[in-house]
């Protein structure tokens, strides 16, 4: 349950927690992005600057939304468990924050 409110809620983010293709996570981050922005250029009135809400603009980014679900949804599924031990992706790691060092120790290395 949780791998899927991910994929819908945060496509990018479940890529890069429950599949190994990394490189995928960064269109999709655009696709969800673009979608986010669109619905909220459409509530505001669109490209139109309508009195009320754009629902063509809301559309289109619940569009954009979609496919990045989709999108993240088959990367997750056709990436097995057994195909991602040992790989790492650094774009994941910054994203998920899997980095256990002390920043500190930068700071103390540095002096």
């Amino acid at each position: 349950m949780k791998r899927a409110a991910l994929t819908l809620v945060t496509p990018p983010f479940a890529v890069c927690k429950f599949g190994c293709a990394g490189c995928c996570a960064a269109p999709i981050g655009v696709f969800w992005i673009t979608g986010m922005v669109a619905i909220g250029y459409g509530i505001v009135g669109g490209p139109a600057h309508l009195m009320g809400p754009s629902w063509s603009t809301v559309g289109l980014g619940l569009g954009l939304w979609a496919i990045a679900s989709v999108w993240a949804a088959i990367t997750i599924r056709s990436t097995g468990d057994e195909k991602c031990t040992g790989r790492k992706n650094q774009l994941c790691d910054r994203i998920v924050g899997t980095d256990e060092s002390d920043p500190f120790d930068e700071v103390r290395k540095a002096r």
